[in-house]
């Protein structure tokens, strides 16, 4: 029997309890940075395997896993752990609820968690496969600046152990049960945060010639920021301005004092971001002025680009085709405009991000990320846990 297959016969001896550690973990969900009893479950799971594991930071682990095969190869394998602060909808998962009230895994983080502690069950049951050493990284706080991401890197562990390459996932309702989605190079948008506030002169409704209308000067500029993507960006680039949130105003009949805007800005270089940030400032400055007004703008960098280094995705499609046929791999022809923290590990090791298909009908889980009714197939375990696991065995034993 050949590796591969070994891989997948054991991915399917642990799926039970990959999708009951799921639902496990999908009913008992804890936002960004609070996951301490997340990290113990983990733990507990850990040492039932005897593997040892380090808390670089607060919450989260990293499992240490020695192979059978002498070498110093290091290679990191990661999956998220917090859940979003949202309430959760879904006949198709009543029976695995969260309840916790406020917090809901309602983007997949469930999965991964629940897909890398059974990556660790097959790693222990092949660790005469595996060569040198295998860091199974249980990551806090993905969903929220600064990134769990960024403080793992920062902590220095990562580089104490000698990571060489780092591998990452994430379900995606977007692509059916049975595929894998990745490109080389830019795959997913940094993801950087705005917050505006316009500031006029407040008044009547009825006499506008008195006051200067904040609002009148948040529509000009929610409109006018637009044209930084289609007139100074690069058209065969691309880039994304957002406002999402406007508050402004306590009656129908009152000119307020100010408005506040909150958005988000999405780019695959620091420098078309610096451009946006400077265009921003230049076009908010002279809507206020010419009306009178002021404003004050907060450009807050988030998580850089997620860009997949060439032998590590080429690693992930030539796996996932001979263990699954190319029909399984889909070359994405163009990145998409979320943003993942997974792009601070591929800032300082070479690495690749892929998503797995998690949506069909069937399952009721076609809806996309932090939808409120975001659900799993369970098919997703059958795909993931083999790919993952075959990208630290080998033949050779």
């Amino acid at each position: 029997m050949s590796i591969q297959q070994k891989v997948k016969e054991l991915a399917g001896k642990y799926r039970d309890y990959m999708i009951q550690t799921r639902r496990y973990l999908h009913q008992h969900p804890e936002v960004s940075y609070k996951e301490f009893e997340t990290t113990k479950f983990i733990k507990s799971e850990l040492d039932k395997l005897g593997i040892p594991y380090e808390s670089p930071l607060e919450t989260g682990c990293v499992g240490i896993f020695e192979g059978g095969i002498t070498s110093d190869k290091v290679v990191a394998l990661r999956a998220d752990i917090d859940a979003l602060a949202m309430t959760e909808e879904g006949e198709a998962k009543q029976e695995f609820l969260s309840k916790n009230a406020g917090a809901a895994h309602c983007c997949g983080h469930d999965a991964h968690t629940a897909n890398l502690l059974g990556v660790a069950h097959i790693l222990t049951e092949l660790k005469e496969h595996v060569e040198g050493k295998v860091l199974l990284l249980f990551q806090p706080g993905e969903e929220k600046l600064p990134g769990g991401g960024r403080l793992m890197c920062e902590s220095g562990f990562l580089n104490k152990q000698g990571v060489q390459s780092i591998y990452g996932l994430h379900t995606s309702p977007s692509h059916d049960p049975g595929t894998i989605a990745s490109k080389k190079g830019s795959m997913m948008a940094a993801p950087d945060e705005i917050e505006i506030e316009i500031f006029g002169v407040g008044g009547h409704a009825a006499r506008p010639h008195e006051a200067v209308d904040p609002i009148v000067l948040a529509a000009q500029f929610v409109s006018t920021a637009q044209s930084i993507i289609s007139r100074s960006i690069d058209p065969t680039d691309s880039a994304v301005i957002t406002i999402g949130r406007i508050e402004g105003g306590t009656a129908h009949n009152i000119i307020p004092e100010s408005v506040k805007l909150w958005g988000t800005v999405r780019t695959f270089t620091k420098k078309n971001a610096e451009l946006i940030e400077r265009r921003l400032h230049a076009i908010l400055k002279g809507i206020t002025e010419a009306a009178g007004g002021t404003y004050k703008l907060d450009y807050n960098y988030g998580y850089p680009a997620v860009l997949n280094s060439v032998k590590e995705t080429d690693a992930v499609f030539n796996n996932m085709i001979s263990l699954f046929g190319s029909d399984s791999v889909i070359e994405m022809t163009a990145p998409v405009m979320a943003g993942e923290d997974f792009a601070f590990y591929q800032e300082h090791f070479p690495g690749a991000f892929f998503f797995v298909g998690s949506g069909s009908k069937a399952s009721d889980s076609q809806y996309v990320w932090h939808h409120p009714k975001y659900n799993v197939d369970d098919r997703f375990f059958d795909v993931a846990a083999p790919l993952v696991a075959s990208l630290v065995v080998n033949d050779s034993q």
